[in-house]
Formats: structure tokens, sequence, C-alpha cells
């Protein structure tokens, strides 16, 4: 069961690391207040309404304002994702390492092995008493 719940919890950790960084775009086009099409990976298709710039002699240009318009929206994930490193000087590490095995040797379980029946043996047995006496565990 602890297992299953490491996993479990891992699993869930490394789905919230990956929500969490991911960015995306959506883009939109409008054809006035109608929405037309939108993308999650290219840019969106025109319906054909766009007013285009004419140009006359000069550099002059007539600007007409069309009913279309673009929008685009940015959700951007963290990228500061960084693993930390910590560097120890030697006295640091050599405490540490004590401290972790006094600790270990102090938390561990003892493992007492009773060695009390190793020159006895079992008697021989000569008759099965549970059949004769008719005793079943149930």
């Amino acid at each position: 069961m602890k297992q299953v719940s490491h996993k479990i919890i891992a699993g869930v950790m490394a789905i919230v690391v990956l929500f969490t960084t991911m960015s995306f775009t959506v883009n939109m086009h409008y054809c006035g207040k109608t929405l037309v099409d939108y993308s999650l990976t290219n840019h969106t298709n025109s319906c054909g309404m766009d007013v285009k710039s004419v140009t006359a002699d000069c550099d002059t240009t007539i600007g007409l304002k069309g009913c279309c318009s673009d929008k685009k929206i940015v959700a951007t994930g963290k990228d500061d994702l960084k693993p930390v490193h910590c560097t120890l000087d030697l006295d640091q590490q050599f405490f540490v390492s004590a401290f972790v095995y006094s600790y270990y040797a102090l938390l561990a379980p003892e493992q007492i092995d009773n060695l009390f029946y190793t020159d006895y043996s079992p008697p021989n047995l000569i008759r099965d008493i549970h059949i004769r006496d008719q005793v079943f565990i149930i």
C-alpha cells in the first residue's frame, strides 16, 4: 500500500510540474463581434472580408477600417525551474555523514535471534493425536 501511494504521489507531482511549465497560444479571428476561426497551433484563416490598403500616387494611402480583427491569448509557463546545487565543504560532509549514520543506528530495529532450542530436536510422532481424539480445527 505504501509503494502504491508513493507512485500515485510521484505521478501527481509530475503532472503538476508538467502543467505549470507548459505554455500555449490561442489565435482567434473575429469578423465584427463574431468568432470566425480559432487555432491553437498556427495563425487563423481569414474570413475574406479584410480591407486591403489602396495606394495612390506619391505614397498616399487611403485608410479604411475593416470589420475584422485578430486576437491572440498567450499563457506562459514558468521557465525558472532549475535544480538546486548544494555545495558542502569537507567538514560539513563529515558532519552530515556522521549525523545520518548515528540516527540510522539509533532508529534501526534490532534483530534478536532466539537460539534457545538449537540443540533440541522435537520428539518423533508415533500417532496422530488429532485424528485419534477427533479434534479438528474448523
